[in-house]
């Protein structure tokens, strides 16, 4: 007799099954039938319980295979993805708000890619109960405006603007080829001058940089147009 979980998988595999190509569950994704099909032996069923559990606790989320993976979404935002390897599977929760819940839960992923680290099978999984939990909370957080987009990306970095000597602006001026050429110049490539000449020591030895510069410049070369060459 098939344990109990085994059953299950059965009847699910049966209820998610694709029949001529269509889905027969709203907000299913034949790509992801697809993907389960294609799994270890081992990693199918998991993969099947996984994905009635999600729908389960989340029946507004819809399917998306992204980089070669099944992802759950729900009104445009990633809830979790799923995935398959040679030796174990991996589920994935996204957001910072669910890696907190996770956190104080003591769920912190070493291991594998995902929240629940490596799965190699259903003595991996933690309870129904406390995954249905989690994804509703997922859920949950979509739906109250807490989470409006799946990556937060960090605003970058403002870039750092080009600080020219007074001697090396004015040594351009009086070169009207060599200040042209140096405004249309990329940012690093001004930088690199500047910084060359910012880094003289001596007053004879920056004056030396500055005429070799503007020389350079004029000629439409960088600060390193030598290696460039090699």
């Amino acid at each position: 007799m098939l344990p109990e979980r085994s059953l299950r998988w059965v009847c699910v595999h049966f209820r998610f099954g694709v029949e001529g190509g269509s889905v027969l569950e709203e907000g299913m994704d034949p790509r992801v039938d697809a993907y389960i099909e294609k799994a270890a032996s081992f990693a199918q069923p998991v993969l099947t319980h996984l994905r009635e559990l999600v729908h389960q606790a989340c029946p507004r989320a819809t399917e998306a295979v992204k980089w070669s993976m099944p992802f759950f979404m729900q009104q445009g935002i990633v809830l979790c993805h799923m995935a398959a390897f040679k030796q174990h599977c991996a589920f994935g929760f996204w957001g910072p708000e669910m890696k907190r819940v996770l956190a104080e839960d003591g769920l912190v992923a070493s291991q594998a890619m995902g929240s629940l680290g490596r799965i190699t099978g259903w003595k991996d999984l933690p309870p129904d109960r406390m995954l249905l939990g989690y994804l509703r909370r997922a859920a949950e957080f979509v739906e109250s405006g807490a989470r409006t987009k799946s990556i937060d990306r960090r605003p970058k970095a403002a870039k750092r603007s080009v600080r020219v000597r007074a001697e090396l602006s004015a040594a351009l001026k009086k070169n009207k080829m060599a200040a042209k050429a140096f405004e249309g110049f990329s940012p690093s490539c001004r930088r690199e001058y500047a910084e060359w000449i910012a880094g003289a020591k001596r007053s004879e030895t920056r004056a030396k940089r500055i005429a070799q510069a503007v020389k350079w410049i004029a000629e439409g070369k960088s600060r390193n147009w030598k290696y460039e060459m090699a």
